[in-house]
């Protein structure tokens, strides 16, 4: 369409490389421009002589690992504050040694290193700045400094095998508390000695500034410790073995790791966990702490190695965070260093720590200490109401063996064929829940229990005094365990019930089926927020959609209690609807939580009140099939609508005469329904709400960019319009003479807008009574979301429908014969403006799956769909283009009745010759 521009303006090309390397320029950090090259020689000569490499380049993989690197120090640029509890604005403090390159020298036994060693504080630059801004301006203000390093160093230096001593220098650059890049240059010193044992297993060292105290770079001494990963030789297995008391002396109840090496793959998943520490009542103050005036509350492991032979190395951390970071640092004052043996006999895991010494003014000087901290870990096999930790055990001092610290696994289960379920409260779900006939309508069906992801579902709750939010996870259905962590499945041995429980009876209805669950709320007060854990078992009704179960919500979690006396409270009745499938409008899932405790109990609380609209996973699955084929639907018309306007295009070019008469209105409304669902829906891309995203992850990504390609039609349909627009209006402007088409134009627009705004009022005025009054519960749950700009947006709707109401009226009162449209422009997008309304009905007709907000193809919230404006808005819009063709076959005034036409003849002037 580039012959359409009588003025072809000529366009300046500008290089991929010269852009890319303006914005190298000025977005590349001040690293980049970092002072001149240090001089190793004058500042680690004395530790490791420099050498000459010999071109032999190693394979730097797990060499010289900093795992669980912590560090003290270096306060202009970072932090030493440690954060007390969870904060988003946080991220543990740490150190990351990483080697990028490693070369043989000409001296022997010493390497040549290139790595990069960053020191990452903690802080969060900018993330809660301007939080109601924009996101594009957040950016600006660099929030996406969120996590990123404080201090990076690129180092070269040189490593001694025989002395195991690193030394380095190398320039980087700092982020300073006013979030800028300063130029740094640094000396590293590390000890990291080619074989370790307990005594050698940690990595200390040194990063000192390079330069004038008062540089802008000039930094505090930053000491460094972490985990060595090099060859470890174990050397406390013998005094572990025969010290490793309490558990299960036989071993029957914990499940059997054979051969060796499955312990750790077991073990490994719970470095991303934290183990819940609980003292005995006769553990007062830090009478059982395993550190001097510190009592934690949680555990986690890190850096865990095993051999082949059964031996385990890690290192063991204390805090009172409940999280744990993989790869959380080693901090030498709530940390120990450990080895461990699996005791194949009893099946547990049998651990000796280390503490450490010597680190109150430089981690430089940290070494290990005594060795008597003993620690036990199990892994049940079976699993129930009362136990449902995948790994337990206890801490305990050598020298007191007798007080002990019990710790269980926080989180879900770890999957290995051997674990079992076992449902003991079958016969008290029977006892508490009585069966109750749900009213079921035709048709309806409901879960069968056997899809992990249809009875998952996340909740919304209201209390007398407040509200709150909550999930339900299913741990097992039937003999079938889940893990979400994993989203693992697998199938079970039959459960064996334990003495005086009952089991659901054989003989009984095949509908239903045990269950276990995993239950969080969390629900506040005014200002006071608290969160209930609970493990439910029960019975699911799959041919009524009904759950009832009994709960335990665990009153130990402050760390007053031993593992095996546990306060729980099992006085918790859960009942539960779930919706069917292809739910109506107003339907969703409903729960009640409640205590059966008496209300002047302690533990009674107020019954809870939840429901749900998540869908189920095959709703999902229909709903994205139904949006794809929207999507297609909606692809189509906009392809024909680009096909139209350029058709239209065409035919202007090959009679220009014509274009005068084309209403100027007309092709504002049409240019506005192109564009304002444009930039609305490019904002909706930016800005997702949360079951869209739902539904982008179940599409596995084709929706979104099924999406991306419907706004790249739009903006082309958009842009053909709109050009459209913009020659008719040249060429009106080019007719400035004829006054009197003009003033058709303005009395076809005044016309145009004095019914748009009487549809205006009539909209407004048939809501206001529509929701003046509701007593309609279901009325009031499907519509009350729906306010007058969504009625508004609907007529405006209508609008486009009729959109060529302008050209009548301009062809009316201009009495015009000329043929302004072309037929395929007016009967094309007439026909595209009906299409919608056809799948309407359709729609509504074969009862296809929906959701709501899923519509993308005849979406009511931008027009009006009924069973009667689905025949109305498409006969009206043939009426119009029948219309449109009389007037342009006859004049304008054929639509009005013989008696008010008006004659106009022409008579023909006689030229005289002059």
């Amino acid at each position: 369409m580039a012959t359409l521009n009588p003025h072809p303006k000529s366009t300046v090309r500008i290089s991929p490389l010269l852009i890319l390397t303006f914005l190298s320029i000025f977005f590349t950090p001040t690293s980049s421009r970092s002072p001149a090259k240090i001089p190793y020689s004058e500042h680690c000569s004395s530790v490791i002589p420099e050498s000459t490499s010999n071109g032999h380049e190693l394979e730097p993989l797990d060499f010289l690992q900093l795992h669980g690197g912590f560090f003290k120090g270096g306060e202009k640029f970072l932090s030493n504050q440690t954060p007390d509890s969870f904060s988003y604005s946080y991220y543990p403090k740490s150190a990351r040694f990483y080697t990028k390159s490693l070369h043989k020298t000409d001296t022997e036994g010493v390497l040549k290193v290139h790595a990069t060693l960053t020191f990452n504080d903690g802080r969060a630059y900018g993330l809660l700045q301007n939080s109601s801004s924009p996101k594009w301006r957040r950016r600006r203000q660099r929030s996406f400094y969120y996590g990123e390093a404080s201090v990076s160093l690129e180092l070269e230096g040189f490593w001694s095998r025989s002395t195991g001593k690193l030394c380095m220098v190398g320039t980087g650059y700092g982020l300073s508390e006013e979030v800028d890049y300063v130029p740094l240059s640094a000396v590293t010193n590390l000890n990291y000695p080619n074989r370790s044992d307990i005594n050698t297993s940690i990595v200390t060292g040194t990063v000192e500034s390079i330069g004038p105290e008062d540089s802008p770079g000039h930094f505090s001494p930053i000491s460094v410790l972490g985990f060595s990963q090099k060859t470890y030789s174990y050397s406390l297995v013998e005094e572990i073995e025969g010290k490793c008391g309490g558990g299960d002396p036989k071993g029957e109840k914990s499940l059997v790791l054979e051969p060796v090496m499955r312990v750790c793959s077991v073990l490994s998943p719970l470095a991303r966990r934290s183990f819940d520490l609980n003292y005995g009542s006769d553990c007062s103050g830090e009478k059982c702490s395993p550190f001097d005036g510190f009592r934690p509350k949680f555990m986690s492991f890190g850096g865990i190695q095993c051999s082949s032979e059964g031996e385990m190395r890690m290192y063991v951390r204390f805090s009172n965070l409940s999280y744990a970071w993989f790869g959380d640092p080693l901090n030498p004052e709530t940390g120990l260093v450990a080895e461990g043996v699996w005791d194949k006999e009893k099946n547990q895991l049998c651990v000796v720590g280390c503490r450490l010494k010597n680190f109150e003014d430089s981690l430089a000087e940290t070494h290990v200490g005594d060795c008597s901290v003993g620690l036990s870990l199990t892994f049940p096999k079976v699993w129930s109401l009362n136990m449902r930790s995948p790994a337990v055990g206890s801490i305990w001092t050598l020298k007191k063996s007798n007080d002990r610290i019990g710790f269980q696994s926080l989180g879900h289960p770890i999957l290995v064929s051997e674990l079992k379920y076992n449902y003991t409260e079958s016969g008290q779900v029977n006892n508490l829940c009585a069966k109750k006939d749900r009213n079921r309508k035709s048709g309806e069906t409901f879960p069968d229990g056997s899809s992990f992801t249809d009875m998952r579902f996340d909740m919304s709750l209201k209390t007398k005094s407040g509200g709150g939010w909550g999930s339900a996870t299913p741990l097992s259905l039937g003999e079938v365990l889940f893990d979400p962590y994993s989203s693992e499945v697998f199938t079970t041995s039959s459960s064996i019930p334990e003495p005086n429980t009952t089991a659901l009876p054989a003989n009984s209805n095949h509908n239903l089926l045990n269950v276990s669950y995993s239950i969080d709320v969390s629900f506040w007060h005014g200002n006071t927020t608290e969160r209930m854990q609970i493990s439910a078992e029960g019975i699911y009704d799959s041919e009524t959609g009904t759950l009832c179960m009994v709960g335990c919500r665990s009153l130990g979690r402050d760390g007053e209690k031993t593992f095996k006396n546990v306060a729980l409270d099992c006085k918790i009745l859960i009942n539960l609807n779930f919706a069917p499938y292809n739910s109506e409008a107003g339907e969703h899932l409903e729960a009640t939580i409640k205590s059966t405790r008496k209300e002047n109990d302690p533990l009674h609380f107020e019954e809870l009140k939840l429901s749900s609209h998540d869908i189920y996973g095959i709703e999902a699955k229909e709903t994205i099939w139904r949006m794809d084929c929207e999507i297609a639907m909606v692809l189509i018309s906009l392809t024909l609508a680009c096909v139209f306007n350029g058709l239209q295009l065409y035919y202007v070019r090959r009679h220009p005469d014509v274009i005068p008469s084309i209403s100027i209105l007309m092709l504002v409304v049409l240019t506005l329904g192109h564009m304002i669902p444009l930039v609305l829906n490019f904002e909706a891309f930016f800005f997702r709400g949360r079951n869209q995203q739902n539904f982008i992850l179940w599409s596995g990504g084709w929706l979104e960019a099924n999406e991306v390609l419907v706004r790249v039609v739009t903006m082309v349909a958009f842009l053909l319009q709109f050009r459209l627009l913009q020659f008719t209006f040249s060429a009106r402007l080019a007719e400035g003479s004829k006054k009197n088409l003009w003033d058709a134009e303005k009395k076809a627009t005044w016309v145009c807008l004095l019914l748009y705004l009487v549809g205006g009022l009539f909209t407004w005025l048939v809501h206001s009574n529509q929701f003046k009054d509701t007593v309609s519960p279901v009325i009031s749950v499907a519509k009350s979301h729906r306010d007058i700009w969504q009625d508004l947006k609907s007529f405006a709707g209508l609008v486009l429908d009729g959109f060529l109401l302008p050209q009548i009226l301009l062809n009316l009162f201009w009495d015009s014969k000329a043929k302004a449209l072309a037929p395929s422009y007016y009967g094309g997008t007439t026909l595209v403006r009906s299409l919608p309304h056809a799948y309407d009905a359709y729609r509504a007709h074969k009862s296809l799956p929906y959701v709501n907000s899923t519509y993308i193809y005849a979406d009511p919230g931008w027009d009006l769909y009924s069973a009667a404006w689905d025949v109305i808005i498409p006969c009206g819009g043939l009426l119009f283009a029948f219309l449109i063709f009389l007037q342009q076959r006859f004049g304008g005034a054929v639509v009005l009745p013989r008696r008010f036409r008006q004659s106009a003849e022409y008579e023909k002037v006689p030229v005289v010759d002059v």
